[in-house]
């Protein structure tokens, strides 16, 4: 049974520029809580600064936009709180892997689960079209007129070699297989990461919906994503070489609070505790 789509439709204005890809993960995100049978008040939707953090505007769910680069800080304090809670991270490929480059390094050493999805668009789209740390090296930007000079990052490759428990890359134009990644990750045990092309139509001239069309395609059924030599192959394939949609790699571990005892052992989330002010004073002698 799945829950009406109409309860995650929200009233406010949408300010992206028609034909963006952030419509096509937006949409397939109501359709993912829609087929797990969720409800808006079990689903917190966390971003930071730029384009893909308005998402959390156009969702009728639990909502938190915080600094540029800065969403997973408090996605994951919510999640410690209530673990209960399915937390989703939506931010864009400058505020992830640039200002928030940190946060995702050590989220992966944690492994919180939360799901993490970087609206991809090789670009700087809400600064207005400079180059992100994914442009291709020697693309040309409404700022670098002469081409991008430095090696883009690769996140896909980055994750995978920290030993993230999952790692997939979706194209925001395929509605059907994103919205099978996106259900995949939030019933996955960890911390999921997919990096999601999403055409910038305004700023991003280059890789446009024909460019990643004519590139992606999909990981078949043979292929294994715990083998880990080979998802590394596959995170480096790139341009007209290809470029591979699915789950790259996936691995089991324990997350962040089945390693913590007092918070594994306990069946009740933090926010369920209940605390009186005396209980502090215990806390309060080792001061004295």
């Amino acid at each position: 049974m799945a829950t009406d789509i109409k309860l995650f439709e929200s009233n406010d204005e949408n300010a992206w520029c028609p034909g963006c890809g952030n419509f096509g993960i937006l949409n397939a995100l109501k359709q993912s809580f829609s087929e797990l049978d969720l409800l808006p008040h079990q689903i917190l939707i966390a971003s930071g600064i730029g384009q893909a953090a308005k998402t959390p505007h156009y969702i009728n769910a639990n909502g938190f936009n915080g600094l540029h680069g800065r969403s997973l800080p408090p996605a994951i304090g919510a999640k410690i709180a209530n673990k209960d809670l399915k937390v989703i991270v939506t931010t864009g490929d400058g505020d992830s892997y640039g200002e928030g480059g940190n946060h995702i390094l050590h989220n992966i050493r944690r492994n919180v689960d939360i799901v993490h999805l970087v609206h991809d668009n090789q670009i700087y789209g809400l600064t207005k079209g400079q180059g992100s740390p994914t442009t291709d090296m020697g693309q040309k930007t409404t700022m670098q007129f002469d081409g991008v000079y430095i090696e883009p990052f690769n996140p896909i490759s980055f994750a995978i070699n920290l030993d993230c428990s999952f790692v997939a890359r979706a194209f925001s134009a395929d509605k059907e297989h994103l919205v099978k990644i996106l259900k995949e990750a939030i019933n996955h045990k960890g911390y999921a990461l997919i990096d999601i092309l999403q055409p910038c139509v305004t700023f991003n001239k280059v890789n446009t919906y024909k460019w990643y069309k004519d590139r992606v395609y999909h990981l078949d059924d043979s292929y294994d994503p715990t083998d880990k030599k080979k998802a590394m192959d596959k995170a480096n394939e790139w341009g007209d070489d290809g470029i591979p949609l699915g789950v790259i790699y996936k691995t089991n571990k324990p997350t962040f609070l089945e390693r913590i005892p007092h918070l594994k052992d306990n069946d009740s989330p933090l926010i369920d505790r209940k605390w009186k002010p005396e209980d502090a004073k215990g806390f309060m002698e080792d001061f004295r």
